[in-house]
């Protein structure tokens, strides 16, 4: 549902493809969980096991898709706090 959410707000068809794959790579770090089962420490954990690894403008998309898909889903009720779309940005630069 989220991805055809972003379909109708016109969202461009590789930041869909993005989104796609990074919605892959959460899955497979935290499993396949429903949304109200993921936790702000279980998020935290996941963005900091990619410090390491990612230059920090990926770090930063990274970020940007977890705080959108989880901003989607409590203004689509399925979570009923905004606690964790309240992820902070990476600092760039």
């Amino acid at each position: 549902m989220y991805e055809a959410d972003k379909r109708i707000q016109g969202f461009n068809p590789r930041t869909l493809k993005a989104y796609v794959i990074q919605h892959k790579m959460l899955m497979l770090e935290l499993g396949d969980l429903e949304i109200p089962e993921i936790t702000l420490t279980m998020l935290k954990g996941y963005l900091a096991k990619q410090t390491d690894r990612l230059k920090p403008s990926s770090l930063g998309h990274r970020i940007r898709f977890v705080r959108s898909l989880f901003r989607y889903a409590y203004e689509e009720t399925y979570l009923s706090s905004k606690s964790l779309s309240k992820i902070k940005r990476a600092k760039i630069g």
